[in-house]
């Protein structure tokens, strides 16, 4: 029978959450479920000790009794939230083909990012075909205030939403709200789309475009730092042609809303 795993001691004890989890943790191991006498000995605790937190997760519908009253089980909840998470696995399969589409047709490179806390996560990026080109790498970090990423998903998604995320932004930064930001996203809503000169590097103007969920609120943005080559006859026009497309297509292919950006 599995026991209860060494931890690293936590930074902020939280005794009483950990207990909890401690106790999901183990039943996710025993799908037959066990007695609370089996849970208090996994756990190197006593029955007092776990009873209350075992009446809290049933309330709460985290686990449930078996009919006898005799063993706990965890319910489905717990995968019910998972699956309430952005699908990022499944975006990253349909966004590829996409976005590598658009590279061909813009000799640019692309790249995808979602919104965590404060910042922006890049889960996929394709490489401009040809040289010389810039990109952001997959699975960088980006401060969600520097990154056309970052302001297209705030523009585009819920007051609630956007609020959290900005207030994130100002507890780790230390900073206050900028002072242009509603303005700024408000434009960026009522266009559609964002296309402006990179907050961090010279030369490059960034386009990006939300991609949308069922509820049509954006869970991601596709982004094209672009850089014009001499003698080449695209234009940032060109890239948000192409992104509105790309955008539209990888929105329906994960069930999103497909929404009619507005006119240039």
């Amino acid at each position: 029978m599995p026991t209860k795993p060494a931890k690293i001691a936590p930074r902020y004890p939280t005794p009483a959450l950990e207990k909890g989890l401690d106790i999901l943790e183990l039943l996710a191991n025993h799908p037959a479920g066990l007695t609370k006498s089996e849970v208090a000995r996994s756990l190197d605790r006593t029955v007092s000790e776990i009873f209350r937190m075992l009446v809290c997760l049933e309330e709460r519908g985290y686990i449930s009794q078996s009919r006898d009253g005799e063993r706990y089980c965890l319910t489905l909840r717990l995968f019910k939230l998972a699956h309430e998470y952005p699908p990022t696995k499944r975006m990253i399969t349909e966004a590829l083909p996409i976005m590598q589409q658009a590279t061909h047709e813009l000799n640019q490179s692309c790249h995808l990012g979602i919104l965590d806390g404060g910042h922006i996560v890049i889960i996929a990026q394709v490489d401009s075909p040809i040289s010389p080109g810039f990109y952001v790498k997959a699975g960088a970090i980006v401060d969600l205030m520097h990154a056309a990423t970052g302001h297209v998903i705030l523009a585009h998604q819920t007051p609630e939403v956007t609020s959290r995320a900005v207030q994130i932004w100002c507890r780790q930064n230390n900073a206050q709200v900028p002072r242009d930001l509603a303005a700024h996203l408000t434009k960026i809503k009522r266009q559609g789309y964002e296309e402006r000169e990179s907050y961090q590097v010279n030369g490059i103007v960034n386009v990006s475009c939300p991609v949308f969920d069922d509820r049509g609120n954006a869970i991601a943005a596709m982004t094209v730092p672009f850089i014009q080559r001499i003698g080449d006859q695209t234009t940032p026009a060109t890239a948000r042609r192409v992104l509105k497309l790309a955008t539209s297509l990888l929105s329906e292919a994960i069930g999103g809303v497909a929404k009619p950006h507005t006119s240039d």
